[in-house]
């Protein structure tokens, strides 16, 4: 679905309050998340090697908080409580209080496919975002509707980056997600394994979702903020699908079209379990 441009590319990062644009780093692979839930829900998965939890010594407290500070305690995670200001040197805005030092995410290498279709999995492919918390959102509703796996492209889209981990409330901690520096030629291959691919863009050859068979195995593309999906990419679609529009508005965002296609595909492949 084409969908209004988000500004230049990483333009929706938290910010500072100077209003200068700042992701969370703690060097070579290393994150800094931050959030409440972001950091409770990483410990929750313990799939990163977790360093420390620092907390700001004038937090306020709540129940939270001090289930992030019991998971830290059982997976044997060193606690500091340190200035405010330290908190807000090493984080963007939204940190409430908290930042967890961890691993980098872990990407999945490889993934049997057939397998995945098998089991009628349902696969959510990014073309191309680069707003993380666009990105953050739909990954937040893959993980609602139990997506398999998710491809995100090497170049030219937003990774699993702190900001991302925090606009998805911390899913992106449970989720399978893998990176690929050919995004036409892995089509090719789902389909191989038995997906059908269906794109989310509007224009000539698209058919409307609602009417549309998209149970699963399924592969779901979603394209870029600004330019939709990438003309390769669309040609390798089944299925192109497009939401009806009866507001003034031209588009949705990527997070909501694509959020609204992926529970339609849960929708339709639960009935077809049934």
């Amino acid at each position: 679905m084409r969908t209004p441009q988000q500004g230049r590319p990483g333009g929706a990062r938290d910010r500072t309050r100077s209003g200068q644009r700042r992701e969370p780093t703690a060097g070579q692979n290393r994150d800094l998340l931050y959030g409440r839930n972001a950091v409770r829900e990483s410990l929750r998965a313990g799939r990163r090697k977790h360093i420390r939890l620092l907390v700001a010594d004038n937090v306020e407290r709540e129940s939270r908080l001090d289930e992030i500070e019991r998971l830290a305690r059982g997976r044997s995670v060193r606690i500091e409580a340190v200035p405010r200001d330290r908190i807000e040197s090493l984080s963007a805005f939204g940190h409430q209080g908290v930042v967890l030092e961890s691993s980098a995410y872990p990407y999945e290498t490889a993934t049997d496919m057939k397998q995945l279709a098998a089991r009628k999995s349902i696969v959510l492919a990014l073309d191309g975002l680069e707003d993380p918390r666009n990105v953050g959102t739909l990954l937040r509703t893959a993980e609602a509707v139990g997506v398999g796996l998710i491809i995100i492209p090497t170049d030219r889209a937003v990774g699993v980056t702190p900001a991302v981990v925090n606009a998805s409330s911390g899913a992106v901690e449970h989720l399978r997600i893998q990176r690929e520096t050919n995004l036409v030629r892995w089509l090719d291959a789902a389909r191989d394994a038995g997906f059908w691919i269906a794109g989310l863009d509007s224009g000539e050859g698209s058919q409307p979702l609602f009417d549309t068979d998209l149970a699963a195995p399924m592969v779901l593309v979603v394209g870029s903020e600004g330019r939709g999906l990438r003309r390769l990419v669309r040609e390798k679609c089944d299925l192109v699908l497009s939401l009806p529009m009866t507001g003034k508005i031209e588009s949705l965002n990527a997070a909501v079209a694509g959020s609204i296609a992926l529970y339609e595909i849960y929708r339709d492949s639960e009935e077809a379990s049934r």
